[in-house]
Parts: structure tokens; C-alpha cells; sequence
């Protein structure tokens, strides 16, 4: 009996664009092998009426079978010697053009509760100049910190010992503070609910209530006036 090998993914290439599946391009591939032009031809036009059966729902998209063409010219790796039809451009795009991956921030894995930004004002209080505005700043600092930390574990017990030395690594030791110096405990306060709807109901009833009740002394003199 004979066995065979089994294939992985992980072992096979690439798909280019896996929208139309590894079949459509190991015969794309194939195609390239083929010498006889006009067989190749053919062939390659056979590749597209395959693809386009594949999505039947876009029969009638005028634009879908010249997209098609690209793909397959864009799956050979632009190596597929064939006449695209009327009025499909194919261009290889340039190198040059494609955008360079964008770098991810990297912060302190240690402090990532903290928040980025408090990392970011750590490194401007480093920048400023040691006074009463340094401190001031510093302590601002602390204080959201305290709140942050609360924020992220509820359930242990913080206090300006833990903050300052949480700063000092922050600042690799280059942020020197005050013993005395102390951080307030801010609180978070959620916004206000807009009450704009019931207020204006509110002041309609109350427009109507002094109405009613204009209405009813102008009733009332217009009665005392008959009665004289």
C-alpha cells in the first residue's frame, strides 16, 4: 500500500490573495510553465472564466472580470506572458511606492498601567527646570498616577511611598522630589445626564399653569365690572 505525505499550509507558499483559493493559483502558476503562447493563452483565459464562476453574484459588475485579470496578473508575480483584453491596463507597481511598516510606541512593560501619556510627562518633567513649577507638576503627576492605580486593582492598598517610588523608575532616578511632598486623591466624575427634555417640559407646564391662570383673573374682573 502506499502512503502519502501529508501537506500543510505552514509548508506550502504563500496565497497572494486568498479570495480565490491555492487551486486558482497553482494553475495560474502552472500557466507560466506552458511554452506555446497561444495554448498559454487559452489556458490563462480559461483561469478567469473559473474565477468568475466561482462568484456568481457578480455576473452583471461590469468591473469585476477586468479586476480579475489584475489578480491573476498580480498572482504570477507579473511573470505571465498573455494579451490582457480591451481596455484592462496592467501595471506592475513600483517598490518604491510601497509604504514602510509604521513602528509601534514602545513603553515600559513594568508601568503599562499607568498609561503611555504618564510616561510621556514623566520625560517633560525631566526637561524642566528644578523649582516650584517642576514640583507642582510632579505632583499633578502623582496624583493622577494614585488615581490610575486604584483604578487598575481596586483592591490594594496605595499611597504616595508606593507613587513616589513608581516615579523614581519612571525617571531611571534622574526625578528627584521632596519627602514631604504629597498626592492628592482626584476622583473621577462621570458627566451629567442631559436633562434638556425635561427641562423644557418642565418650563411648558409652567407656562401653562400662568396662563391658566391670567385666564382666570381676567374672568374674574370681567365678571365684577357686570356685577357694578
Amino acid at each position: 500500500m502506499q502512503l502519502y505525505a501529508l501537506e500543510y499550509n505552514s509548508e506550502r507558499e504563500n496565497l497572494i490573495i486568498s479570495e480565490h483559493g491555492r487551486h486558482v493559483q497553482k494553475l495560474i502558476n502552472h500557466a507560466i510553465t506552458i511554452e506555446d503562447r497561444s495554448k498559454r493563452q487559452r489556458f490563462v483565459e480559461s483561469v478567469v472564466n473559473l474565477m468568475h464562476q466561482m462568484n456568481p453574484q457578480t455576473k452583471n459588475v461590469a468591473e469585476y472580470k477586468e479586476r480579475l485579470w489584475k489578480h491573476v496578473f498580480r498572482i504570477s508575480d507579473y511573470k505571465l506572458d498573455v494579451d490582457a483584453p480591451d481596455g484592462v491596463l496592467i501595471t506592475k507597481p513600483s517598490e518604491d511606492k510601497r509604504v514602510a511598516n509604521l513602528g509601534y510606541p514602545k513603553m515600559e512593560k513594568r508601568f503599562r498601567h499607568y498609561g503611555r501619556n504618564v510616561q510621556e510627562l514623566v520625560r517633560k518633567a525631566l526637561t524642566m527646570e528644578i523649582g516650584e513649577k517642576r514640583d507642582a507638576f510632579v505632583e499633578i503627576i502623582g496624583s493622577y498616577m494614585k488615581l490610575a492605580y486604584r483604578t487598575w486593582n481596586r483592591e490594594h492598598y496605595v499611597n504616595d511611598e508606593i507613587i513616589m517610588a513608581d516615579l523614581r523608575a519612571l525617571s531611571k532616578g534622574e526625578l528627584v522630589m521632596s519627602d514631604d511632598i504629597t498626592f492628592n486623591n482626584l476622583k473621577y466624575t462621570p458627566p451629567k445626564p442631559h436633562n434638556r427634555g425635561r427641562n423644557q417640559g418642565s418650563k411648558n407646564r409652567n407656562n401653562r399653569n400662568s396662563n391658566s391662570r391670567n385666564s382666570n383673573n381676567r374672568n374674574n374682573n370681567n365678571r365684577n365690572r357686570n356685577r357694578k
